[in-house]
């Protein structure tokens, strides 16, 4: 089971490996690749003796750095991967890529939380250069971020997409060369009221009551986002999706 893994000669548990083959990376665009690729990887050991490798996961929270853009609507990835980092313990703590970054696990799967700094409109400098030095798969790069098409505090998670003139969104795909078979995380934040200039609307804090629904909303997507590292997109995700969509509608 895999904790915390970060300088090369570090380990804390028997079941995590990390490998380092003298080539280069070509995955993903990155304009300061390392010399060595670091693999982390975490195995545990069934009862007929096979052992079982898992893949990592990245998980990125797209928002803002610094205190003035805290607590607003275009900062809830941040937030998700906050809540995220308390429940499962994964302390973020290391600067890496332009990123703050902690390793941990959920269960027994590796995994990778990221909170770019470069602000929202860099965040694929991030994004690209963390994919390719950890080697994670697209199918494991879960960007988390606000998504003004779902009403305030709806969740909604995708298996891919595009970028919805999301312009964190459209940067990560840019370093990723183009592609956009990644998972997302999509918080809903509603739209602008009335003539309300967008830019405005994103940087300014929830109402009280907008808060209390997106507070809940980020409890349940811990335990979405928990699901999916360990399942997959399976019927929970179809379920937990449909519920999000009618979770405002009574009957």
């Amino acid at each position: 089971m895999l904790y915390t893994v970060f300088f090369p000669n570090t380990c804390t548990s028997n079941s995590c490996s990390i490998s380092y083959p003298r080539i280069k990376v070509p995955i993903f665009h990155q304009k300061h690749s390392a010399p060595t690729r670091l693999q982390v990887s975490a195995s545990t050991a069934q009862p007929n003796g096979v052992k079982t490798e898992y893949t990592p996961w990245l998980i990125v929270g797209l928002g803002n750095p610094g205190n003035k853009y805290h607590g607003t609507r275009h900062n809830v990835g941040f937030e998700m991967v906050d809540r995220i980092s308390q429940v499962e313990g994964i302390v973020m703590n290391t600067i890496q890529s332009k990123a703050l970054v902690g390793i941990g696990s959920i269960g027994q799967v590796p995994v990778l939380l990221a909170k770019p700094q470069t602000y929202m409109n860099f965040s694929g400098e991030a994004v690209g250069s963390l994919a390719a030095y950890y080697q994670v798969p697209l199918r494991h790069i879960l960007l988390v971020y606000d998504e003004m098409s779902l009403p305030n505090g709806v969740l909604r998670l995708q298996p891919k997409g595009g970028h919805g003139h999301h312009n964190g969104v459209k940067s990560v795909m840019e370093h990723l060369d183009g592609r956009r078979e990644f998972p997302r995380f999509c918080i809903g934040i509603g739209n602008p009221p009335g003539t309300m200039d967008m830019k405005a609307f994103l940087l300014q804090k929830f109402s009280p009551t907008e808060r209390r629904q997106v507070d809940a909303a980020l409890e349940q997507g811990i335990e979405a986002a928990r699901r999916l590292v360990l399942e997959g997109f399976s019927g929970q995700v179809k379920r937990f999706n449909l519920g999000q969509k009618y979770k405002y509608h009574q009957v």
